[in-house]
């Protein structure tokens, strides 16, 4: 039997089950039909965020930033497109910490952009300040992060 991994619908907030060997198979959710995987970052507000860390078992980056930061807006970019890098092995997502403090709050941000990796619902990683994509990429490689 192959191994399967549960994620959480971007679209519709369901659970889905999909063997590992699929996840690049453009698989849909089996309740609202849509790709779970977009290769394009997902925002979330709090309760959002704590389902796909708790639920989702592929790494999940989360961006968490504010409309008013100039290295958040120079950094919106480049995430973007490491998102589309990395996707499926890792889901990208981006917080609004002015429109949702609390996560902030909860996870002890004290500076954005600050970007923190969970895999399996634990904090593997946290790193403060804007990337390039090169630096980006090397810092996601240096996690070794697996499935």
């Amino acid at each position: 039997m192959s191994k399967t991994v549960q994620l959480v619908c971007p679209n519709c907030g369901k659970l889905n089950r999909v063997p590992v060997a699929r996840l690049d198979d453009d698989a849909h959710c089996g309740s609202c039909h849509k790709n779970i995987f977009t290769a394009r970052v997902i925002k979330v507000d709090d309760e959002q965020l704590k389902r796909h860390v708790q639920k989702d078992h592929v790494p999940v980056l989360v961006d968490f930033w504010a409309p008013w930061c100039g290295p958040c807006k120079m950094m919106a970019p480049v995430f973007e497109q490491v998102a589309a890098d990395f996707e499926p092995g890792i889901r990208f997502l981006k917080l609004d910490t002015e429109q949702y403090p609390n996560a902030s709050a909860r996870l002890g941000i004290r500076g954005i952009p600050t970007l923190i990796l969970f895999n399996h619902g634990r904090e593997v990683a946290r790193m403060s300040g804007a990337l390039d994509r090169a630096g980006l990429t090397r810092w996601i490689q240096q996690q070794n992060i697996k499935l």
